[in-house]
């Protein structure tokens, strides 16, 4: 598998996924269909920066400050190949800030946008006097900042990702030599996905990009590194009952080959329900995402058992397991955990639940929806210029609408536009031989603010009155439409995601009562994480909102990959009730699987929180919302609430699974079959 892994990234060359930034604007929404439109109008391939000119003691320009304001304009123009009009300076009543505007080519984005916004910006400043400062702002230069923000993404998070499994891996095996087997061939794998999610991508007619494709390598380093765990920690137990390594490492994969499967299955099928999504890069992180997943999955199950052959127990030197080691599945610290919450399961299970959801109302006061402003954790010059700009001119200067409407019917659509709250002013942009006229407007409100978003339903349904086919579009209108994707997409991809794995825990454990209830349970914790990360977000961390896309994304993963553990639990469970009673079935799994479900948990945990070193306040939000419900579901979900629901509600949780179950072995007839499984303890 190896070789034909690398036959194919010889063949299809490496991604270049990083090269893009994300396309969040479904291509049917209004403001989507106004950019086709506006194409048609003289100019309509070109779109403007805004130059910005402020003396740096916030004093008034002078004459000499506005024609070296008027000489940037014109380098810019120069580096832009655009012709060199006559200066066309605006500055502000109190003539602190002058400001131009610099055509740009529309079809520019991701990081070809911000090499020619980054060139404007050189051109500005060459040669600018001392005591004069520029910025280039507006919509593509907020668009070049977003893209410069994954500059080398990929690199810098397989590099840090890399090291935090590796770290990770060294403690929980406490070996020098057994994380390098594991991490190399997920690693591979990391490899092999991106290219193999990017071909799939584009042959499907989707988008890649940056952002997605970090997504994706944080995907597969985490349940990759999941999936082995779970196989060597089982493959480990193994060697406790047997000299023969190879045939304990058999068991290990039949055994634990079932869960891995299930587990990943649930996750894959549950990002295929992004494709439910309108936003494009939302579909494109499912299809890339479950191709990442597969790719791991088969790597973990079909190449790192033979590399775990061929080195032997050796690889777990220096502390190699012995036959007659302790059995996990009755001591240890976890035993020592769920016997008690087994004995008092109505206590435990109220108490965890009531707390979980009490976390849930950390959503009660939450804002949602960051500004165009307010996306960045670091300082962009694209905000910087915005924030002068708003200080001396009306909000929606830098980045006007625009709204397209039929000609014969334009002296109707002009005074509608006139009178809608929040519009500054209104310029009559040009006609086309079609019948069409273009105005350009200016709202008082920031980018991408709820007053931006309020002005611009208004103008849609005043121009709509005077034209129903009139268009209403720009980035306010772009920030719109996106935020009512978002919002749709949840209501629609979140009770799919449920359903998906409800539908596979149904299958798995073929029972009536365990499914419901276990999805229900991390629905709840999922909930409670995105409270809990939420208010952190905002009342800890400092941020000014939740991102619209958040909640989906958050409550995917949260969904998804905690169901993981809960098929690491219950199969084990599965497993061992049929011969010990559902008590002791649930104590000996959660102490067979405690420790590599905790190792699994935090790396997992570790590995989101790595978003965070990219600037974009919006991925910071994912790594520490997802970083504490994976950590809740491990050390909350798993290993108190499920035990004690299960033991709670004791045999019939199973049915009709395990009603046929089976009788135990002569050698354990001590208690008949039948007991066991009638056994409410």
């Amino acid at each position: 598998m190896t070789l034909v892994a690398s036959t194919f990234i010889a063949v299809s060359g490496s991604s270049d996924a990083a090269d893009r930034s994300p396309v969040s604007l479904p291509p049917a929404a209004e403001s989507a269909h106004a950019d086709t439109a506006r194409a048609a109008f003289p100019g309509g391939d070109r779109i403007p920066v805004i130059l910005v000119v402020r003396r740096t003691d916030g004093s008034a320009l002078s004459a000499a400050d506005l024609d070296a304001a008027a000489q940037a304009r014109r380098r810019m123009l120069m580096a832009a190949g655009q012709p060199v009009a006559a200066p066309a300076l605006v500055v502000s009543g109190d003539r602190q800030v002058a400001l131009a505007s610099i055509p740009l080519s529309a079809s520019l984005s991701g990081f070809a946008l911000s090499d020619a916004v980054q060139m404007l910006r050189r051109a500005a400043a060459a040669g600018l006097p001392g005591g004069l400062r520029a910025h280039v702002t507006g919509g593509p230069a907020f668009g070049a900042d977003i893209a410069n923000a994954f500059t080398n993404a990929n690199i810098a998070l397989l590099v840090i990702t890399t090291l935090v499994v590796a770290l990770l891996l060294i403690v929980t095996y406490r070996s020098p030599i057994l994380w390098v087997v594991p991490l190399t061939v997920i690693g591979f794998a990391d490899r092999v996905s991106a290219v193999v999610g990017a071909a799939i991508a584009r042959h499907a007619g989707l988008t890649v990009d940056g952002a997605t494709a970090g997504i994706t390598s944080v995907l597969v380093f985490g349940a990759g590194t999941n999936y082995a765990l779970l196989l060597i920690s089982r493959y480990r137990e193994e060697l406790a009952r047997t000299r023969q390594h190879r045939a304990a490492l058999r068991t290990a994969v039949r055994t634990a080959g079932p869960a891995i499967v299930a587990s990943n299955a649930t996750v894959v099928l549950a990002l295929l329900m992004l494709l439910f999504a309108s936003s494009p890069s939302t579909r494109s992180l499912g299809v890339q995402g479950s191709c990442g997943l597969v790719v791991a999955a088969l790597f973990v199950l079909v190449v790192l058992p033979p590399l775990l052959a061929v080195l032997g127990v050796r690889v777990f030197w220096p502390f190699i397991p012995r036959l007659g080691s302790p059995d996990l599945a009755t001591a240890g610290v976890w035993h020592r955990i769920a016997d008690p919450v087994t004995r008092h399961p109505v206590r435990v299970a109220v108490t965890a639940i009531a707390a979980l959801a009490l976390l849930t109302t950390g959503l009660v006061g939450t804002p949602f929806g960051l500004t165009q402003t307010q996306q960045f954790r670091v300082r962009a010059d694209s905000v910087a210029g915005y924030e002068t700009l708003a200080a001396h001119f009306p909000g929606g200067v830098s980045d006007p609408a625009v709204v397209i409407g039929a000609t014969d019917r334009a002296t109707a659509i002009q005074r509608a536009i006139t009178a809608t709250p929040g519009v500054v002013s209104v310029t009559n942009a040009g006609h086309t031989a079609q019948g069409l006229t273009q105005w350009s407007v200016v709202i008082d409100a920031a980018p991408a603010s709820g007053r931006s978003f309020t002005t611009i339903r208004a103008l849609r349904a005043a121009v709509k009155a005077a034209d129903p086919h009139a268009l209403v579009g720009g980035s306010d209108a772009a920030a719109l439409d996106t935020r009512d994707a978002a919002t749709r997409d949840r209501l629609v991809v979140i009770p799919a995601i449920l359903a998906v794995v409800l539908a596979v825990l149904s299958a798995l454990l073929r029972a009536a009562l365990a499914p419901p209830i276990l999805v229900a349970i991390t629905a709840l914790s999922a909930v409670a994480a995105l409270g809990l990360g939420g208010w952190a977000s905002v009342h800890v961390v400092g941020f000014p909102a939740l991102d619209q896309t958040t909640p989906l994304f958050a409550l995917l993963f949260l969904i998804a990959l905690g169901v993981d553990y809960t098929i690491f639990l219950v199969t084990r469970a599965r497993e061992e009730t049929p011969q010990h009673g559902t008590r002791d079935g649930i104590v000996r799994a959660v102490s067979a699987t405690g420790g590599v479900i905790t190792s699994a948990g935090i790396v997992l945990a570790a590995v989101f929180c790595v978003l965070g070193v990219l600037p974009l306040i919006v991925l910071t939000q994912l790594g520490i919302i997802v970083g504490l419900g994976i950590l809740l579901d491990t050390f909350v979900v798993r290993t108190l609430v499920v035990p004690a629901v299960f033991t709670m509600i004791g045999p019939p949780i199973w049915w009709p699974a395990l009603q046929t179950a089976a009788p135990a072995p002569a050698a354990t007839a001590t208690a008949p079959a039948p007991r066991e499984l009638t056994d409410t303890e």
